[in-house]
Order: C-alpha cells, then sequence, then structure tokens
C-alpha cells in the first residue's frame, strides 16, 4: 500500500469552476448539509470529526476506500488525491492509494485483489484495460464491496458490471479536440503523440481526434506516434519525430507528459514563429508556461480533483444508505485552456489543481 506522496505543483481552477466544482458537490450528494462541512484537513487515514464526518449524517464506521491507479506518482493525480482527502475529511472516511507506478496493469489488478481480500469498504479503479479487471469487479460486487470506476472507463458494451463512472467523456474529448485542430490547421501533415497506445485513459482521445478529423473531409494526414510513459522518454520521442519530420503543420498529444514534450519542444526550435501549432492535455506547470508563452495553442483541464472527491461521496452515499443511493456516472468536463485565460490558472495557488496544499477559500 502506498502512503501519500509530496504534492507536485500543479496549476489552479478558474472562478466559475470553482463555483461548478460547489455546485457539483451539492448535486452529486443531494444533501445540503454538505454546505457546513468542517473545512478541517487530515492525512488519508484519518477523518475530520470521527465516524461522524460534517454534515446532518447519522453516526457510521469510518469507512475505508480503496483507490487502484495506474500511475501513483503521476503528478497529474496531486489534485485527484487532494479531492479524496477532502471528502474523506468531510464525510468521515479513511483512504488507501495503491495500484502501479508504470501502467502495469498485474500490479492494479494484484492490488484490486488485495483490497477484496482486506474487505474495503469501497472500491475506485482506473479501468485502463477493457477485460483485465471483470473478474475482480465481479467478484468485489459479490462480495458486496462497490465499485467505480475513475479518469478511464471500459466501452460501453464491456461486461464489466462497475456501477458508474467519473471522469472526462474520453472520446467526445478527443472529437472536440479534434474539431479545434482543424481550425486550426485546415490542411498537411498533424501528428497526435499518445504515451501508452491501448490504454483507456488516453485512447479513446486518440480515436476521437482521427474520427473528427476524418469525419470532416479535409486534406489533413494524421499520424499516430507513441512516446513511452517516462517523461523524459517522451521528449525524445517528440523532438525525434520533428527532426524527421520539418515539414509538419500541427503537433498535438493526448497525454500530459506528451503535452509537455510537444510544448518544450516548440519551444526550442520556435515553431510557433514558423507557422507550426500545437495542443494537448492536462495542467503541468510546464504545459501551462508554454500556452502563456504561444508555443501551444491549447491545452485542456479534465477537473482531476472532481475525480477523487465525488468517487469518495458517491461510495459514501452508497454506504450510507445500504445502497439505495445508486452511485451515477459523471463527466467531469472538457475545458480548453488558452492564452486568453492561462494566467488565471498560473496565478492562483490551490488544491483544486494541487498548486497547493493548503485550505483557502479564493476570492
Amino acid at each position: 500500500m502506498q502512503e501519500t506522496d509530496s504534492p507536485a505543483q500543479r496549476q489552479p481552477l478558474t472562478m466559475s469552476r470553482r463555483r461548478m466544482l460547489a455546485s457539483a458537490a451539492l448535486s452529486a450528494t443531494g444533501l445540503s448539509a454538505l454546505a457546513a462541512c468542517s473545512n478541517t484537513t487530515n492525512n488519508n487515514n484519518t477523518s475530520a470529526s470521527g465516524s461522524g464526518g460534517g454534515g446532518n449524517f447519522p453516526s457510521h464506521p469510518k469507512w475505508k476506500f480503496v483507490f487502484v491507479n495506474h500511475v501513483t506518482t503521476n503528478a497529474f493525480f496531486t489534485p485527484t488525491r487532494y479531492g479524496i482527502e477532502d471528502a474523506c475529511a468531510l464525510l468521515g472516511c479513511t483512504y488507501q492509494w495503491v495500484g502501479s507506478e508504470s501502467s502495469k496493469v498485474s500490479e492494479m489488478v494484484d492490488a484490486m485483489n488485495a483490497a477484496i481480500s482486506s474487505k474495503a469498504d469501497g472500491i475506485a479503479v482506473a479501468l485502463i484495460d477493457p477485460t483485465a479487471f471483470n473478474a475482480p469487479t465481479e467478484a468485489a460486487l459479490s462480495a458486496g464491496i462497490p465499485v467505480l470506476s475513475y479518469n478511464a472507463d471500459v466501452p460501453a458494451n464491456s461486461p464489466n458490471k462497475r456501477l458508474a463512472y467519473i471522469g472526462q467523456d474520453l472520446y467526445q474529448s478527443g472529437l472536440q479536440v479534434g474539431a479545434h485542430i482543424i481550425s486550426l490547421v485546415p490542411s498537411g501533415e498533424v501528428v497526435g503523440f499518445i504515451a501508452t497506445p491501448g490504454s483507456l485513459n488516453i485512447q479513446p482521445r486518440i480515436d476521437g481526434i482521427h474520427d473528427a478529423i476524418k469525419n470532416s473531409g479535409k486534406p489533413i494526414n494524421f499520424s499516430e506516434i507513441a512516446t513511452g510513459a517516462a517523461v523524459n522518454d517522451e521528449l525524445a520521442a517528440v523532438e525525434a519525430y520533428y527532426l524527421g519530420h520539418k515539414n509538419i503543420k500541427g503537433m498535438f498529444a493526448v497525454d500530459g507528459g506528451s503535452t509537455q514534450s510537444v510544448g518544450q519542444i516548440m519551444e526550442k526550435y520556435s515553431l510557433a514563429s514558423k507557422g507550426i501549432h500545437g495542443g494537448g492535455y492536462d495542467l503541468q506547470p510546464i504545459t501551462l508556461s508554454e500556452v502563456s508563452k504561444g508555443n501551444l495553442d491549447f491545452t485542456v483541464d479534465q477537473q482531476p480533483y472532481l475525480q477523487g472527491f465525488l468517487p469518495v461521496v458517491q461510495l459514501f452515499l452508497y454506504k450510507l444508505s445500504g445502497g439505495l443511493s445508486q452511485p451515477s456516472s459523471t463527466n467531469t468536463g472538457l475545458l480548453f485552456v488558452t492564452k486568453n485565460n492561462v494566467q488565471t490558472y498560473l496565478k492562483t495557488q490551490t488544491r483544486f489543481e494541487g498548486s497547493s496544499d493548503k485550505e483557502v477559500l479564493v476570492k
């Protein structure tokens, strides 16, 4: 089992999205008591006010929820873990953060099976493989343990019986990013970088981009290139591709590490000034800096904080209601971060995007 990491530097939410967060939390619980919650912050194995937590809830056990992740030390999930911690403090629960550091499905399955054996009260798992988690999910549900997916999900026709998915609609986000790419590069050579092809947290995005470009009928030649899970490898792969394809008109990516790398190569070779466009996903500090400098046209915010906060709320309500309050799938959305709105991210330090570990009221 993995303990809390030191928080990596991340970037903040805008005011409008912060109000959306409050609204989402209230609608997800259906209980106005959340508005009067305690603001005490605790570690992942403590709660804010004993088993009762905050709000007008009856006394209940300090339920333990296990989050199974595919890249447990990745900075992207810093705000996700803050969301988990905040929800656990609010509701009087605990959590464990387990899985793999390098997207090894077998390690994730082992972690999920261990959570089942330890009689966890609920499991949230990033379903990055279409079949590997089917049997553990069935075993958990048979043992009375609710299972949600977050950040990554199986296809709609999957036999996996997880109760709900909390995260971005990945294929639809790819379609929207594809449309954005078409508006920037109406013709020519365009490349899409992907860290781990086939992984269900990012493959649907590049599929959506591909389909959007294909369906547009525009004379765009779109290539898909794997970069690898390690940031240094991603940077090397992006640079090598550019040096071998200097006629490129656009370089885009569907994961945080590859997006950061695209921005760095765009800056190194002054590609924006040559009319080459770039963009991608997530809010790494380097990525936001490259957007601010104009080297990247955009990056996409998928609200990682909500991908931790909302699963805890839904698992809690399932347990509190004896299963009557069934979890519901929640799309955490897509927001294009461009030069027009990136400064809000750069100037505000909050837990919502992992740029600070402090609880603050942002005005």
